[in-house]
C-alpha cells in the first residue's frame, strides 16, 4: 500500500551536464558520454532505493529532454528546418524541428538503456516516453496536415518502442502528456485514442502523466493565471477513467487542484503528486503524509501511489535527494498509521 514512485526526470549530475538547467548540453562525447550517462543512472537508482522509492527509474539520465531525447532517433524529422511554434497553446514560443516525411524508427531508441538499468535493480522499474499529443505540441508538422493524424503516426512508433522496453524487463511504461491539461477537447476527440494505439499489445502496467509542467518561469506564470481552482482535470478524467490506461499521474502538492476531482478516477490507480517540483523547499514527511491522507477521502488507499508532481530535473541535486527522502518517509508514515 502507498508504493512510491517518481513522475520522471531527476537532475543531471555536474559531470554529465550543466546542473539546474533544462536542455543542458552534454559535457562529453562518444564512449565517455555513454559511461557518464550510465554512472548518473546508477547514482540515481541508489538514491531512489535509499529514499524508499518502490518503483524506480533511470531518472531520464540518458536523455537531454523528455521529448527530443526520443525524437532525435526518429526518421522523418528535419532538425535543420526550424519552425517558430507556440508550445502549450502559446505559453512559450520556440523554434522547433519539423516533420517533413512519414515518421519511423531507425531502430530501438531506449532498449539498451532500459536493459542496462534493469540489470542494476531488483525493484520494479518504470520507463517514461513522451505521449503522442505532447510530441505533436513540441514539433512542427509539414507532412501530415492534421495534428490527430501525426499523433497516430507517432503512437505507432511509440508502440514499437514500448514493446521492446517491455521485453527488456520494464514493469511500468508511462506516457507523458502535459498537453492533456491544455487541449482538453482534443484529449477526448483523439488524444486517448492515440494513447490506446501506443499501448496496444502491452502486458506491463501502463500510465499517463498529466501535470502543470516543470517548475520553470513560463509554467509558474501560467499557473498563477489559472485562478483559485484548477479544474482542467475535471474535463478529461471521466474519459481517462473509461480508457485502457492503468494509472494516471497527476499534480496535487501545493496546487489548486480540488482533491475531490480524484474521485473521477474511480477505476484507476492514482499516482498522487505529493512533492512540489516548483519549489526549492524540501517537504517534511508530515507534509507529504498530509497530501496522501487528503487523497484517501476520494481514492481507495490501495489505489494510491505517492509520486512527484512532475520531473525534478531543474532542481539542485541535494534538493531533489531531500524531496525523494521526504516522499519515501511520508508514505511510510501513512502506511504505518493505516496498518
Amino acid at each position: 500500500m502507498f508504493e512510491t514512485t517518481i513522475a520522471g526526470s531527476l537532475p543531471k549530475p555536474a559531470w554529465l551536464a550543466e546542473p539546474e538547467k533544462l536542455w543542458a548540453a552534454w559535457r562529453h562525447e562518444g564512449a565517455e558520454l555513454d559511461r557518464a550517462k550510465k554512472d548518473a543512472a546508477l547514482v540515481w537508482l541508489k538514491e531512489q532505493e535509499k529514499a524508499g522509492i518502490d518503483i524506480v527509474s533511470d531518472g531520464e539520465q540518458f536523455r537531454i529532454h523528455f521529448v527530443h531525447g526520443f525524437l532525435e532517433k526518429i526518421e522523418g524529422i528535419d532538425w535543420a528546418r526550424k519552425t517558430k511554434m507556440g508550445i502549450r497553446d502559446n505559453r512559450y514560443v520556440v523554434d522547433v524541428p519539423t516533420v517533413t516525411a512519414p515518421v519511423r524508427r531507425r531502430g530501438s531508441v531506449h532498449r539498451d538503456e532500459a536493459a542496462f538499468t534493469r540489470a542494476y535493480t531488483d525493484r520494479r522499474l518504470k520507463f517514461t516516453l513522451p505521449g503522442p499529443m505532447t510530441i505533436c505540441d513540441t514539433i512542427a508538422d509539414a507532412h501530415y496536415g492534421r495534428r490527430a493524424d501525426m499523433a497516430m503516426a507517432f503512437a505507432g512508433v511509440l508502440n514499437e518502442e514500448a514493446r521492446e522496453l517491455e521485453a527488456a524487463g520494464i514493469d511500468v511504461i508511462q506516457f507523458d502528456e502535459p498537453a492533456f491539461n491544455v487541449f482538453m477537447n482534443d484529449v477526448k476527440e483523439w488524444g486517448i485514442a492515440a494513447l490506446h494505439r501506443a499501448i496496444e499489445g502491452l502486458r506491463c502496467t501502463t500510465a499517463v502523466h498529466i501535470c502543470y509542467g516543470y517548475g520553470i518561469e513560463a509554467n509558474i506564470r501560467w499557473k498563477e493565471a489559472l485562478g483559485a481552482e484548477w479544474r482542467q482535470y475535471e474535463e478529461i478524467f471521466p474519459a481517462l477513467n473509461a480508457s485502457r490506461i492503468g494509472q494516471v499521474s497527476l499534480e496535487c502538492a501545493n496546487s489548486h487542484v480540488p482533491m475531490a476531482l480524484l474521485g473521477l478516477l474511480k477505476d484507476k490507480d492514482v499516482l498522487l503528486g505529493a512533492i512540489d517540483v516548483a519549489s526549492l523547499a524540501i517537504e517534511t514527511p508530515e507534509q507529504v503524509a498530509d497530501v496522501i491522507r487528503q487523497a484517501t477521502a476520494y481514492v481507495d488507499p490501495g489505489r494510491i501511489l505517492p509520486c512527484t508532481n512532475c520531473g525534478l530535473a531543474p532542481l539542485p541535486r541535494d534538493v531533489a535527494i531531500g524531496k525523494l527522502q521526504a516522499l519515501g518517509a511520508g508514505a511510510a508514515l501513512v502506511r504505518k498509521a493505516i496498518g
